[in-house]
């Protein structure tokens, strides 16, 4: 088959690429590079023995996305492409909902006007919001605490009237937890731009001298250590469900959701705990005040996925860990520029 992964050598799309390869897929990734570097496409190429094509365009320039549905005929679509750091978007709101809807929209369009109708959408679970209990099951309340997820929350009111309208598409919304990791070659990893939003990659640029020092954003939650409980789901893990996702679609499923995790939370000290043994050595961290807007507790119940799809996960917290550190190790400043 062949795939259009739209931001696709970025950190999750770079792993899937991967993923989609090894099983014998053809694969052109769309991306701007806005938050990514050319040298993922070589990455890539030393991992699976295979080239994949590659075409610089922003998802909103309609224009460049016909064209590049013009000159391929597509079997399905991964959408990668959108902005996603939670902070950012409470800054940013305008170029969070221009990017990440107004992208979807064009994608869509062009993929209605070429006859590709099998889509797979990277959702997130910050469309849960402040979940009452856990874990948390497709069929709970959905609501948003910032620009970022409300898009994602957006899109996915978008794909469920656009199925309804017609049932030649086939979409699957994935809504992820929280990945880290990295393939376990060394190769191709997390790689953000600036000060990491998210925990592991910041306690990773603690780990090789970036970065001074963690900062654990409150000790005094209702859970074990008082340290927020989150589920780490494995990139690897991630982007085969994307494989699984995608194969369900071949088979005319129509429209549906699953939660993408392990269906275990570790808490913020666990993880820093786990990331001191991978890397044999000590991680600084000290104890400030939470942050506005942080849960307490949050993971997946993934037994939808596990049905639907036969979604299981592989890795272990400890592989999570040891894979990253090994990524971050051999790539102290990331991605070397092209």
């Amino acid at each position: 088959m062949k795939i259009l992964v739209t931001g696709g050598t970025g950190y999750i799309g770079s792993h899937t690429v991967v993923e989609l390869l090894n099983n014998g897929h053809e694969v052109v990734i769309v991306d701007n590079l806005s938050n990514s570097k050319r040298t993922v496409l070589k990455r890539i190429f030393e991992i699976t023995g295979k080239n994949v094509s590659f075409i610089k365009a922003d998802i909103t320039d309609r224009k460049a996305i016909d064209q590049v549905f013009e000159d391929h005929q597509f079997d399905g679509v991964i959408n990668f492409a959108g902005l996603k750091a939670v902070g950012e978007s409470v800054e940013k709101p305008i170029e969070y909902y221009y990017n990440n809807i107004a992208g979807m929209l064009v994608l869509l369009d062009a993929m209605r006007a070429h006859n590709c109708f099998n889509l797979v959408f990277s959702s997130s679970a910050t469309v849960y919001g402040t979940p009452k209990t856990v874990p948390i099951k497709e069929d709970f309340p959905l609501s948003t605490t910032n620009p970022y997820g409300t898009t994602k929350l957006y899109i996915e009111g978008i794909l469920r009237d656009l199925y309804a309208s017609d049932k030649r598409w086939n979409i699957a919304i994935l809504r992820y937890f929280n990945p880290i990791g990295a393939h376990p070659s060394g190769k191709i990893g997390e790689d953000p731009n600036g000060i990491p939003n998210n925990l592991a990659p910041y306690v990773l640029k603690v780990l090789v001298g970036k970065l001074p020092i963690v900062h654990v954003y409150g000790n005094d939650y209702d859970t074990p250590d008082g340290t927020g409980v989150r589920d780490y789901i494995h990139v690897c893990d991630l982007a085969n469900g994307h494989l699984l996702a995608l194969n369900k679609l071949f088979q005319s499923s129509g429209l549906f959701t699953v939660n993408l995790g392990t269906g275990r939370g570790y808490s913020v000290l666990e993880l820093i705990s786990a990331f001191q043994a991978a890397a044999n050595k000590k991680i600084p961290y000290e104890i400030v005040e939470r942050r506005l807007g942080d849960v307490a507790v949050c993971y997946a119940d993934p037994s939808y996925a596990k049905e639907l799809l036969g979604f299981e996960t592989k890795f272990t917290l400890n592989d999570m860990c040891r894979d990253a550190v090994r990524w971050q190790m051999e790539n102290v400043d990331g991605y070397p520029n092209e």
